[in-house]
């Protein structure tokens, strides 16, 4: 896998690199990304802010409820509104960044499909899927080593 990822939105205003593989890659089949994308999921791969790094421009925060009651916000091209990453529930140090803004949008694959439960019954998971009805235990699921630089960011 590549060691860094570059992307931005649509109008090219905002550009922006990973600078490390994500720690996790989630497709949400939430009824709450459904509603948010316009579509049948969104893919977020979840990394450190630290390690996103702005190229040019900067995104534009929009305050979102969510369904946990912890907030989301969703980070905007102040231009054309692409979503490129969010904040779930306040974790400054975490973002979910949505693959599909990655030049390369399909080079990280879900390592996981999660609330399958609201997925629309038109779209078939690989049978080697790992899914999950509403969420999964990050202990049983996460590589130890995605487990300690989550742990490792929110210390930070």
């Amino acid at each position: 896998m590549t060691e860094t990822f570059e992307g931005g939105c649509s109008c090219g205003a905002v550009r922006y690199r990973l600078t490390s593989p994500p720690m996790f890659t989630n497709c949400c089949h939430c009824l709450d990304c459904q509603n948010q994308t316009g579509s049948a999921f969104a893919i977020n791969a979840l990394i450190e802010t630290s390690r996103i790094e702005l190229l040019s421009g900067a995104p534009v925060v929009i305050e979102m409820p969510s369904p946990s009651g912890r907030g989301h916000e969703i980070h905007r091209c102040p231009k054309c509104q692409v979503a490129l990453w969010s904040n779930y529930g306040r974790r400054s140090y975490l973002r979910f960044v949505r693959t599909a803004t990655l030049d390369e949008p399909h080079a990280i694959a879900p390592d996981a499909h999660v609330f399958t439960a609201s997925k629309v019954p038109w779209v078939k998971l690989p049978e080697d899927a790992r899914a999950f009805e509403v969420f999964y235990d990050m202990k049983q699921e996460w590589p130890a080593t995605s487990l300690a630089r989550r742990k490792a960011a929110s210390r930070a």
